[in-house]
C-alpha cells in the first residue's frame, strides 16, 4: 500500500513520512517542489500525486480554517476516492469553524476518514512561524489571556500513523493536545528561556507584523483573526486522545526535543 503524504516537508508531514518508511511502508511524499509536484491550489497536480496510492495524510496550507479550504478539500477528497485512494487522515484544528467545514467536505466524499484536531504545535516555537523571532530573543502574538494545551508534533505523527494503519480509527475525530495548559508567554519562556521578550498586541497591529515579515496580506489577516478566534477560551482544556491511541502520556514542553520515541 502506498501512502500519499502532502506537505511532506512540514512539521508533521516529515515525521509521518519517516515513521512509515521505518515501518517499510511505501510513501509518496509530495510538496510544491517534489516530483511529482503537488499544490493544493493547482488541481492539475492532483492526479499524478494520487496515482497508485491507497491512503493519504493530508495537511493543508496555509491553514484549513481559511476561506475556500473546504471547497478544495472536498474536491480533492472526491478525486482521491474516485482514484482508489479512499483512506484519508486529515490534520485539522481545534475550534476552527472554517476547518470544521473542510472536515464536513471530506466526510461527504465517501472516504474512509479520520480527523486529527490538533492544538498549537510546540514546534511552532522551534521550527515554524515563531522560530526565527524566538531565536532572536523575542516573540510577538495577538492579545489574549487564555492558555493552550500545546502538543508535540511527534505525538501527532505517531497518532497519524496509527490512524493510517489501523482501520479501527475510521470515522473518528481525535482531539490531540499536550498534557498541560500554558499561556503563550509561559510557553515562550519555557522554550526560549526567561530572558526572551514576550509582546502581545491588537489583531490589526499583529497583521501588520505578519505582513512585514513577508506573509501575503490576505494570509496574514486570515491567520491573525483565526488566532484571535480560537484563543478565546474554547480550547483551554486537555484531552486524553493521544494517550488512548499511543498507550502513553502525551509529551510535555519539558520533553520537547526528545522526539520519535514511539
Amino acid at each position: 500500500m502506498t501512502t500519499l503524504i502532502t506537505g511532506a516537508t512540514g512539521k508533521t508531514g516529515q515525521r509521518v513520512t519517516r515513521r512509515l518508511q521505518t515501518l517499510d511502508h511505501d510513501v509518496r511524499a509530495v510538496t510544491r517542489h517534489s516530483a511529482p509536484r503537488f499544490d493544493w491550489h493547482d488541481r492539475t497536480t492532483w492526479s499524478e500525486a494520487l496515482d497508485g496510492c491507497e491512503s493519504a495524510y493530508l495537511t493543508f496550507q496555509p491553514d484549513l480554517g481559511l476561506p475556500g479550504a473546504d471547497e478544495i478539500i472536498g474536491a480533492f477528497a472526491a478525486q482521491a476516492v474516485a482514484a482508489g485512494c479512499s483512506r484519508l487522515v486529515l490534520l485539522s484544528g481545534r475550534g476552527e469553524e472554517g476547518a470544521q467545514r473542510a472536515e464536513q467536505a471530506m466526510m461527504a466524499s465517501g472516504a474512509e476518514w479520520t480527523i486529527l484536531r490538533s492544538a498549537f504545535f510546540m514546534q511552532n516555537f522551534t521550527e515554524g512561524a515563531f522560530a526565527d523571532e524566538l531565536a532572536a530573543g523575542s516573540l510577538t502574538m495577538v492579545e489574549h489571556t487564555v492558555a493552550e494545551p500545546f502538543v508535540d508534533a511527534d505525538d501527532i505523527a505517531a497518532v497519524a500513523v496509527a490512524a493510517l494503519l489501523d482501520k479501527g480509527y475510521v470515522g473518528r475525530v481525535l482531539e490531540l493536545t499536550g498534557p498541560q495548559l500554558l499561556t503563550f508567554e509561559e510557553a515562550t519562556h519555557a522554550i526560549g528561556g526567561p530572558t526572551v521578550t514576550y509582546r502581545s498586541m491588537p489583531t490589526e497591529d499583529y497583521v501588520a507584523v505578519l505582513t512585514a515579515a513577508g506573509l501575503p496580506a490576505a494570509d496574514a489577516a486570515g491567520l491573525a483573526y483565526l488566532f484571535e478566534e480560537v484563543l478565546d477560551g474554547r480550547n483551554a482544556y486537555v484531552t486524553s486522545d493521544v494517550e488512548a491511541v499511543l498507550g502513553r502520556a502525551a509529551r510535555s514542553i519539558d520533553d520537547l526535543g526528545r522526539g520519535e520515541q514511539s
